[in-house]
């Protein structure tokens, strides 16, 4: 896929791995959809992709609200009049033990409200995307391509049983979607990044950051730019489909 002029709605673009995919795809010539729960974060990403020459319009959606949801890709739709790329990159964490003891004494577990409010968003909300994504692409009939992000910690994380579990879901979802949709031309596949300089890294201690660059192969953790880099590369290669891309320097977990 050519990607100039093409219309390419991303969520969570207010920040981190979703601002930089917006603003990467806009150097490409896309017209971008910022997503995000809360409209006053995406203005500094709006001004980065129009300062570029293209067309980007913000709306506000919490992933997690079907009705939200279906309004965002509605309006996206309407005001770009096509749909050609979805990118549900907006993520939260709420890690813990599944159950915390000392001594045989229960200290602690995971509540059902973090389980609840990592899956509705993590899975619930790419699930809500993708559906809408997938109904615009098809209406339109253009075709189109479903990026969904998971993570490396789909494999499983210490702490993440919720975060794990999702991000897992999600990378199965994907390859249903990539079977389900390739007769209407649209192509479906994921990013599960490793760490990568974000928010949440920027507030872990140096000593904390340091230690985790040392278990990953390549000496270091990953760019934002980098994640933008793997979904140009999904986007504009016909024939990947149902792929799971790994950037992560070749860390496992």
């Amino acid at each position: 896929m050519d990607l100039k002029d093409k219309a390419v709605l991303v969520t969570g673009a207010g920040r981190g791995l979703g601002a930089a995919m917006a603003v990467g795809l806009a150097a490409k010539g896309a017209n971008i959809a910022l997503v995000d729960i809360d409209d006053t974060t995406l203005a500094d990403t709006r001004s980065q992709c129009e300062s570029l020459g293209v067309r980007a319009r913000c709306y506000t959606a919490n992933v997690a609200d079907e009705n939200e949801v279906a309004a965002a890709y509605e309006g996206t739709a309407r005001d770009f009049g096509r749909l050609d790329v979805s990118i549900a990159n907006a993520g939260i964490l709420r890690d813990g033990l599944l159950v915390k003891a000392r001594d045989g004494e229960i200290l602690d577990k995971l509540s059902l409200a973090d389980w609840q409010s990592v899956v509705d968003v993590n899975l619930t909300g790419v699930f809500l995307c993708g559906r809408e994504a997938a109904e615009q692409m098809i209406r339109l009939g253009n075709g189109g391509c479903i990026v969904n992000i998971s993570s490396i910690s789909r494999r499983g994380n210490f702490g993440q049983s919720n975060y794990s579990a999702a991000k897992a879901a999600v990378a199965a979802l994907t390859v249903v979607w990539a079977k389900e949709l390739a007769r209407h031309g649209i192509r479906a596949n994921a990013i599960a990044p490793g760490f990568v300089e974000t928010e949440i890294l920027a507030a872990m201690r140096p000593e904390i950051l340091e230690k985790m660059a040392a278990g990953i192969p390549v000496g270091r953790t990953g760019r934002p730019e980098e994640i933008a880099h793997a979904a140009a590369f999904i986007i504009e290669n016909d024939y990947v489909n149902g792929r799971v891309i790994e950037v992560d320097g070749g860390q496992r977990l």
